[in-house]
C-alpha cells in the first residue's frame, strides 16, 4: 500500500504541474521567428480526439493568405485538451478558436507532425471589421502566468493593430532574423 502511495503521489503531481503551465512572454519578432508558419484563416471545422493519454482539440483551417511557410489552403492544427470519450482536459493558456471566425495565427510543427500555436493563446488574433472598413486584429491580456526571457515575471496586455500594421511588422521581423 505505502509502495503505491509513493509512485501515485509523484504521478498526481506531475498530472497537475502539466495543467499549470508558466508561459514566456514573446513578441512578435519572437513568435515570427519561431514559427514555422504565418496565416490569416478561418476555422471551418472543429473536433477533439485522444492521442495517447492526451486530448487534442483539431480544428480546421481555410488560408486566405500565407505569410510564412509552405503554400497550403486548408490546415489541420492542434490545442492540448477538450472533451473526448467522456473526459474532458483542459490547459492553462490554451485558446478556444470559434468555427467561422477568422484569425492571424503563429503557428509550429513539432516533431509529432502536428501543427500547434506559437505560444499558446499568445498565437492568435482575432480579426473584426470596424466601421470604417478596416479589419483589425486583437488579442486579449492574458490571465496565465507568463515569465520574460530572464526568468521574471512578465504582464501581459491586450494588443490590437490594424491588419495591415501586423502583416507589416511581421514581414519586416521575417526580414531582420534573416540578417542575423
Amino acid at each position: 500500500m505505502v509502495r503505491g502511495i509513493t509512485v501515485g503521489v509523484p504521478a498526481v503531481l506531475l498530472g497537475m504541474l502539466l495543467q499549470a503551465a508558466t508561459l514566456e512572454k514573446l513578441s512578435l519578432a519572437d513568435m515570427t521567428q519561431l514559427s514555422t508558419a504565418i496565416v490569416r484563416a478561418r476555422v471551418t471545422g472543429t473536433y477533439a480526439a485522444a492521442q495517447g493519454s492526451l486530448i487534442y482539440t483539431h480544428y480546421k483551417l481555410r488560408v486566405a493568405e500565407r505569410w510564412k511557410g509552405a503554400e497550403a489552403s486548408v490546415l489541420d492544427i492542434v490545442v492540448p485538451g477538450g472533451t473526448a470519450n467522456g473526459l474532458r482536459q483542459t490547459f492553462s493558456g490554451t485558446p478556444t478558436l470559434i468555427a467561422g471566425h477568422e484569425y492571424v495565427l503563429f503557428l509550429w510543427r513539432g516533431p509529432s507532425g502536428r501543427t500547434h500555436i506559437t505560444g499558446l493563446s499568445q498565437g492568435v488574433f482575432g480579426l473584426k471589421s470596424t466601421a470604417h472598413g478596416q479589419t483589425v486584429a486583437s488579442r486579449a491580456a492574458s490571465a496565465e502566468v507568463m515569465l520574460d526571457s530572464a526568468g521574471r515575471p512578465a504582464h501581459e496586455d491586450a494588443i490590437a493593430f490594424e491588419l495591415s500594421d501586423l502583416r507589416h511588422q511581421v514581414s519586416r521581423a521575417l526580414a531582420e532574423g534573416g540578417r542575423k
